[in-house]
């Protein structure tokens, strides 16, 4: 369901009340046909307390290391928003989509392995990978400061992908670009807007931005959209790249959150104050529509959160496998076929 409605003032998964005075198009609602199920192991009576294991081995994970939330949204975001929630990110292979320039980094495989082995000895070739990682980063994400938002479970997993198939975008693309590829996976503006704010916490590689400091669109000069204090602060820590085989610096996309790995609202503070990391991120204020977004959650973490909600159950959806399509992998790494090959 979709309307142009008053900013915003239903969330289909929540009720919530905003305060905001824009008129955005937005969504609702998940976009039909709704085809997963709220708690689908309970409801089938297959797994009941599924979700309570991979709860409990998120929480022992993430007492030893905050970092695997923002890994998890990546390695999710990674995966629904290539072909669909089918996990097929996970499949290991000399030329598999994990191995893409784009998914250069990724992390998080470990704690999905071990979820998966936990299920496997409890109840055996019942819950699919995808909604492991789906509950998984519900999970963690909440645990940095995230609604726990619902989700709704019963995909199945697909098969592989070559890395060539990856059509994630670069994170210097601008704002247009960046809608144009979100609305080719059925999300809107509000979607978009609010699935950037997972920037609130993790690292990217300094050669994501080094054009930004360096030589912005072949000026010679670094993107005169950024606070001066930021550049000078990124070039500190990311040199120009003039080797090959040079080394390749981490940063943190939100130096406010840093190594605390905390989901906030400060990200659309920084982006109002021309201090984002990402080319991308920064470009939210040339859109009328995510400007107007990116201002509302700056003054307001709850509607920023509320959304959250809605737009990860929205990406958590896209192109998911049901019924007989696809299967339950028994190990998230290798499709069926090859277990224990």
């Amino acid at each position: 369901m979709r309307q142009c409605m008053k900013f915003f003032p239903l969330l289909a998964l929540l009720v919530v009340s905003l305060t905001g005075t824009a008129t955005v198009k937005a969504a609702t609602g998940l976009n039909p046909p709704v085809k997963l199920v709220w708690h689908y192991y309970k409801v089938t009576n297959t797994c009941d307390d599924a979700e309570a294991y991979i709860r409990h081995q998120v929480e022992k994970f993430y007492k030893n290391d905050t970092s695997i939330a923002p890994k998890l949204l990546r390695l999710l975001y990674s995966d629904c928003m290539v072909n669909g929630c089918d996990a097929s990110v996970l499949l290991q292979g000399p030329n598999s989509e994990r191995t893409a320039p784009q998914n250069r980094g990724l992390g998080g495989f470990v704690i999905i392995d071990k979820i998966k082995q936990v299920l496997e000895s409890r109840c055996p070739g019942v819950v699919s990978c995808a909604d492991i990682l789906n509950l998984a980063t519900r999970d963690a994400v909440h645990m940095a400061g995230a609604p726990s938002y619902p989700v709704f479970t019963g995909r199945r997993d697909g098969g592989a992908l070559t890395a060539d198939a990856v059509d994630l975008p670069s994170p210097s693309i601008s704002v247009e670009e960046s809608l144009s590829y979100f609305n080719s996976k059925g999300l809107d503006v509000l979607d978009m807007t609010t699935l950037l704010g997972a920037h609130s916490m993790g690292k990217t590689h300094c050669s994501h931005i080094v054009n930004r400091l360096y030589n912005f669109k072949n000026t010679g000069k670094p993107d005169p959209t950024m606070n001066t204090t930021l550049v000078s602060q990124l070039q500190y820590l990311c040199p120009p790249r003039t080797q090959k085989g040079q080394t390749d610096p981490l940063v943190y996309l939100n130096p406010d959150s840093g190594s605390s790995n905390r989901f906030s609202s400060s990200y659309y503070s920084r982006v109002l104050s021309h201090n984002a990391v990402l080319g991308v991120d920064q470009q939210l204020l040339y859109n009328e529509d995510s400007k107007e977004i990116t201002q509302e959650f700056a003054a307001g973490f709850e509607d920023f959160r509320k959304s959250f909600a809605l737009a990860m159950s929205r990406m958590g959806s896209i192109n998911v496998l049901t019924g007989k399509a696809g299967e339950i992998r028994r190990d998230c790494r290798v499709t069926n076929a090859n277990y224990g090959a």
